[in-house]
């Protein structure tokens, strides 16, 4: 046992001071977003609104998160990836507090649209920073640490979060999580101020190579994209399915999302240094985490013991492991040839959309045709991403004999 310990010690060295300070400002800020978990739930349960309606708030929020990625991006390439980040925190702060005074549908879709503006340019940012901060040997597992912060903050998130909900109200969760975002931008101005950091500020590429012009990019960002649109059903539909057809309460809701983040907590960075060492491909490896996503689909719908939640919970983590981390990276190498902050901003972009997308569309098929279709149509969204990863893939190896 002490030697399994030592060796999970071990795949966090050599990480900078850099890179641990900006994950935890990632972790506070991400353990105080335990709205969002339940967001579809207290639009339907304490605000009474139809699961359309529910769908267009959720699309005015991925509407936001574009603009915002698009917007943080093109300031980290004007202004540095620092200012951003600020600017970020403490406006996202205000608003998170401020969202649990509207109860119209109007007033929240407006709302959750700022919102996702302000919260949403910390991302392209974030990560031209935690480029700017780790040696390139170190990106994988950098960004895998970042993810883990992520990941660690929503399974503490919604599991304290149902916890809110059920002794106090879902007006505290805003509360926190506006404070949190407070927090986080305090821990930034005191530890990564430009004065401070061991790397410039701005960072500079000679001749930049624009991301729109990078055909193989957009590719990629497709099939993210499909990605995102099926990954992104755990974090509004799936919890209606809990709740409706297997009727699970708030809190038991947040313990099975919040077994998410722990295996990830546990398990990622081991299994992201076993792959880095491997002959495997990224687009590969993203390939794989894609096949594990549409499973988690398939499988909920072989059964109605509860228990399939929780296989379906981990061959989405799993496919999250390996999917995240070396999508990431591939974005990450890609941005070396240009402007990083455009490059980032359309990775981010990719997931935005997919909010869009995701959260309306599920909304519809469920009120349409049910659960059951909703989940199919996961699985065959998941196959053309397959499909196109796995054409990016032989794509990428002809040009690259062909060099």
């Amino acid at each position: 046992m002490k030697l399994l310990f030592q060796n999970y010690i071990n795949t966090f060295k050599g990480l900078s001071t850099e890179v641990w300070w900006l994950a935890l400002i990632t972790l506070i800020n991400r353990a105080g977003t335990m709205v969002i978990p339940f967001l579809s739930l207290y639009l339907t349960e304490n605000l009474h609104f139809s699961l359309i309606q529910v769908g267009w708030i959720m699309s005015a929020f991925g509407a936001g998160s574009v603009v915002g990625s698009w917007l943080g991006g093109r300031l980290t390439d004007k202004i540095g990836y620092y200012k951003v980040m600020v600017i970020s925190l403490i406006t996202s702060g205000f608003l998170f507090i401020g969202l649990q005074f509207l109860n119209t549908f109007v007033s929240i879709a407006v709302g959750v649209f700022v919102l996702l503006i302000a919260a949403d340019m910390f991302r392209p940012a974030m990560f031209v920073a935690l480029s700017a901060y780790s040696k390139p040997e170190n990106k994988v597992r950098s960004v895998t640490l970042i993810r883990l912060a992520i990941n660690l903050g929503f399974s503490a998130g919604p599991a304290i979060g149902g916890l809110i909900i059920v002794t106090l109200s879902y007006g505290g969760l805003f509360w926190v999580d506006g404070i949190t975002c407070f927090l986080a931008s305090i821990l930034l101005l005191n530890v990564l101020h430009p004065k401070k950091a061991r790397i410039a500020d701005e960072i500079v590429v000679e001749h930049p190579k624009s991301a729109y012009k990078d055909i193989n990019y957009i590719i990629f960002l497709f099939a993210m994209l499909l990605f995102g649109v099926a990954f992104l059903q755990y974090f509004s539909t799936v919890p209606l399915f809990y709740k409706d057809i297997h009727h699970l309460s708030e809190f038991q809701i947040g313990l099975l999302m919040g077994l998410n983040g722990f295996i990830i907590f546990a398990l990622e960075m081991p299994l992201v240094k076993y792959f880095e060492k491997s002959w495997y491909s990224k687009t590969g490896l993203v390939l794989l985490g894609a096949i594990l996503l549409g499973l988690s689909f398939l499988v909920l719908n072989l059964s109605n013991w509860t228990g399939i939640l929780v296989i379906g919970m981990i061959f989405m983590t799993v496919g999250e492991m390996i999917a995240f981390p070396f999508s990431n990276a591939f974005a990450l190498e890609r941005a070396k040839k240009g402007n990083q902050g455009e490059y980032m901003a359309l990775y981010s972009i990719s997931f935005s959309i997919a909010h869009i997308i995701a959260h309306n569309s599920g909304m519809h098929v469920i009120a349409n045709y049910g659960y059951k279709v909703t989940w199919y149509t996961s699985v065959a969204i998941m196959l053309i991403c397959i499909s196109t990863l796995y054409y990016l893939k032989l794509r990428m190896i002809r040009q690259k004999d062909k060099q």
